[in-house]
């Protein structure tokens, strides 16, 4: 016999949006992509300890970029996610003439994989302005002109 309270039991469901809502916005990628990109700058700034060191400081050393590895990477995936969903369930109405809609999100996903992979400053300010380039014709979708004027102070110095 089936039970007759089936009905309430409740999966987990993994999407942004399974009824679309229609809230969209590329900034949550552009933080992801900045956060990569400083997390690189902080691991490249790292200075190596010698063998000589105090073991505190090996340790301290070795702390410090376990922490910015696991957020790189994790920032990164973050990137892909937030640009897939954006991609696959935003509609794209209106897509600005001239803009290659699959190849700038394919670039995207694949700059955030190689971000993931190595410390490449190079792939990380590439990612951060593909993720522009998205953002620009996501708002002209919406007849609205992009601009991130809190950029430079988000990722401060």
């Amino acid at each position: 016999m089936l039970n007759p309270l089936a009905w309430l039991i409740v999966t987990k469901a993994h999407a942004h949006c399974d009824i679309p809502c229609g809230i969209y916005d590329p900034i949550a990628a552009k933080i992801a992509a900045q956060t990569v990109q400083k997390m690189v700058l902080r691991i490249q700034a790292l200075e190596p300890v010698g063998p000589d060191a105090a073991a505190a400081d090996r340790q301290d050393y070795v702390n410090k970029i376990a922490r910015y590895v696991t957020v790189k990477e994790e920032h990164a995936e973050i990137c892909k996610k937030e640009l897939s969903i954006l991609w696959a369930d935003y509609g794209w109405p209106n897509t600005p003439a001239g803009f290659d809609l699959h190849g700038s999100f394919n670039a995207a996903l694949k700059l955030a994989g190689r971000c993931k992979q190595s410390v490449d400053m190079a792939a990380c300010e590439e990612l951060v302005a593909t993720v522009d380039t998205i953002a620009t014709a996501f708002w002209a979708t919406k007849n609205v002109t992009y601009s991130d004027p809190n950029a430079a102070a988000r990722y401060g110095s």
